[in-house]
């Protein structure tokens, strides 16, 4: 009863205080925060542009279409781009591997079993990958190497496809924890899923929940202002469960679509770790039982293998719904997508190849993969 109670007083104080912020500032971020993204092409403002020059017919629709597109085929350059140097260091190793070897055999198979396991694909997916590629070999009478090399990358493609249901969320109501450890680029990520969320009319509200990490809130309330989009916060140090529970009555009172929660990633300490997780979850289902949850971990692509040693630790303090990829533009290691995904049996939902906002897109395993072995 008293936890509830102060938590409900905390909640009206944070309502008052947030209100009162809204009123005063934000006039003047509106044209801060304008003035400073018209220099760098911020997508929330892109989109009022387009929303306040297109309200005329069809033809809108189809120039509409057509940006879609090219945001499409912009975002495939942007992930070639990024996967440079992923691509550089496998495509010589694979093709010289197809080229040099005149029978399919024993030999063979080893030589790419080594291929794919140094290039941070992991065993357990490697192996999947060239138990699935004898299968098809007996089965289609294959004699030449150089025939296997479409089929083994149709085989890495199916160990990546995400089911389009995996987006539903974003299409209900949602509270989206993001969890992961410090410098993996979570605030950040959850900055640029806001500002992509609002682009698409959604009602966004942040919770900055991470309160034992140093200026945390701090960070995140850049980006909410930023993005133009709500956020709640409270004092560093205090309960993370707490500030969900204000951010909550702030979704409800808004009307929010997505509530998008930052939340302290401690490795070290696992059992303080799943011990506020877990808290924090008995407040959503005890507060918010209608909307949808999604548990979102966010790992460094730079990190190789030890992204997927991190995953595996989070997986077992929460009930981890999907991945984010981030700074894959920086990495030689960036097969380490496709481990992550086959051997936890989570999704990646978002990969992040550059600093830009729409450099966070949605996983789409055809086009990564085309991206990794294209000339």
């Amino acid at each position: 009863m008293e936890e509830n109670e102060k938590m409900k007083e905390t909640a009206a104080q944070a309502e008052t205080e947030n209100a009162e912020i809204s009123a005063q500032e934000t006039d003047a971020e509106n044209a801060e925060v304008s003035a400073q993204e018209a220099e760098t092409g911020d997508p929330a403002d892109n989109a009022q542009e387009a929303e306040n020059a297109g309200e005329a017919g069809s033809a809108d629709d189809e120039e509409s279409g057509d940006e879609e597109k090219k945001e499409k085929k912009g975002f495939f350059a942007r992930l070639m781009e990024g996967l440079a140097k992923t691509r550089d260091s496998f495509r010589k190793s694979f093709n010289a591997l197809f080229s040099g070897f005149s029978q399919i055999d024993d030999d063979f198979y080893d030589e790419l079993e080594e291929l794919l396991i140094t290039s941070d694909i992991g065993v357990e997916t490697t192996m999947k990958i060239i138990d699935d590629l004898k299968e098809k070999v007996k089965e289609q009478h294959i004699k030449k190497p150089e025939e296997c090399r479409q089929l083994v990358i149709d085989g890495i493609k199916e160990q990546m496809r995400t089911a389009p249901a995996e987006y539903d969320f974003e299409n209900e109501k949602s509270v989206v924890l993001v969890i992961g450890v410090n410098g993996v680029g979570k605030t950040t990520t959850i900055g640029k899923l806001a500002a992509q969320y609002r682009k698409r009319h959604k009602k966004v509200i942040l919770a900055a929940a991470d309160t034992f990490r140093a200026a945390a809130a701090e960070q995140l309330t850049i980006w909410a202002k930023r993005a133009k989009v709500d956020i709640v916060a409270g004092q560093e140090g205090s309960d993370p469960a707490s500030v969900i529970y204000d951010a909550i009555a702030a979704a409800k009172s808004r009307k929010a679509d997505i509530l998008i929660c930052d939340t302290a990633g401690r490795l070290h300490n696992k059992k303080n770790l799943m011990n506020e997780l877990a808290k924090i979850s008995r407040v959503i289902d005890r507060e918010y039982p209608e909307a949808r949850r999604e548990n979102l971990i966010v790992l460094d692509g730079t990190t190789g293998q030890n992204a997927l040693v991190q995953a595996r630790e989070f997986k077992q303090a929460a009930d981890i719904t999907g991945i984010i990829l981030t700074k894959l533009d920086g990495t030689a290691k960036g097969g380490i997508a496709i481990a992550i995904q086959s051997e936890l049996g989570v999704p990646v939902k978002y990969i992040g190849v550059g600093e830009k906002i729409e450099d966070l897109q949605k996983f789409d395993a055809d086009a990564f993969v085309d991206a990794l072995f294209a000339d």
